[in-house]
């Protein structure tokens, strides 16, 4: 067999697979994604493409043959995370990127169970609320920030070398705490934006208590100030962060302070018949501005050092 469609072929095609389908679904992720180098670029696209297909599975196909194509799918990543190779591309992909950075059943394990729940469940309590954003979007953000840790020390270093994800994460709560807010925040920002279609088409009510009949201006400023409390913990994390990492995340949470500025200007009956966006040219904006800031304050810190 030629080197051209050896192994290494094998997992660049992989690789490439991951970042269509986040190019092809996430403006906002991508952008982020732009920021960071490639081996941490590339391992964020696995992870995305990874939990994207899941989504699809559960959103988009719901047929009664769902679950049956979500319990293969966990299957085949089951599979791929002992032996570090699918015939899925999109698995494959995700598959190295866990052996790399130490990815495993600690954060899989919950994801698939919230995606599951999006099968049985269409309205939640507080109780399983707090399950469904743990793992549908808290285990993400965790599952990011060893992507970006392992990026940071290079291929000399790897995770997968020394033990899993908690083996490298716990010396640090705050870090923990931050990746977490940051995906649970994410994931409550497209609830509320989402709210009316996955009501109406889906029949899910995933904020407790609340329903497109029951949203009003009180309602929505208690969501807010939820989301708001996610995104200062992920925020007060930043300074722990490596530097590209600590960029695309601020990036990020500009975003979302815009979305949820955007959000709380919007009447609860509005915001049921559209979904708020943030145009491209103000996206790019914020970016910029958040890239800007976080290059003073390490302007600062260093001359505060010196």
């Amino acid at each position: 067999m030629g080197a051209d469609t050896g192994q290494a072929l094998y997992d660049e095609t992989a690789a490439r697979a991951s970042s269509v389908v986040l190019s092809r679904y996430s403006t906002s992720f991508g952008l982020g994604t732009k920021l960071l180098g490639a081996r941490a670029r590339h391992g964020i696209e696995a992870v995305y493409a990874l939990v994207r297909i899941a989504d699809e599975i559960v959103d988009t196909r719901r047929g009664t043959d769902a679950g049956p194509l979500l319990d293969e799918f966990e299957a085949q990543t089951a599979r791929a995370l002992e032996s570090g190779y699918s015939t899925n591309l999109v698995i494959h992909a995700f598959a190295r990127t866990a052996h790399q950075v130490g990815i495993g059943h600690a954060e899989i394990d919950p994801f698939f169970a919230s995606m599951r729940m999006d099968l049985t469940v269409l309205v939640h309590d507080r109780a399983s609320y707090e399950r469904y954003v743990y793992g549908s979007a808290e285990v993400i953000g965790l599952m990011c920030l060893a992507v970006f840790l392992d990026a940071a020390r290079g291929p000399g270093d790897r995770v997968a070398e020394r033990g899993p994800l908690d083996a490298v994460a716990a010396p640090d709560a705050g870090l923990r705490a931050g990746a977490q807010a940051l995906g649970a925040a994410f994931q409550k920002i497209n609830f509320l934006r989402d709210l009316g279609a996955d009501y109406g088409e889906l029949g899910r009510s995933y904020f407790p208590g609340v329903t497109p009949d029951t949203l009003d201006q009180a309602a929505l400023d208690e969501i807010l100030a939820e989301i708001a409390a996610d995104i200062a913990t992920a925020r007060a994390s930043l300074p722990g962060l490596p530097r590209r990492a600590r960029w695309a995340v601020a990036s990020t949470l500009g975003l979302y302070d815009r979305l949820t500025t955007e959000l709380a200007a919007t009447p609860p009956a509005e915001l049921l018949a559209r979904r708020v966006r943030v145009p491209g040219p103000t996206k790019l904006a914020i970016v910029a501005r958040s890239i800007g800031h976080e290059i003073a304050i390490e302007a600062r810190t260093t001359r505060g050092v010196r």
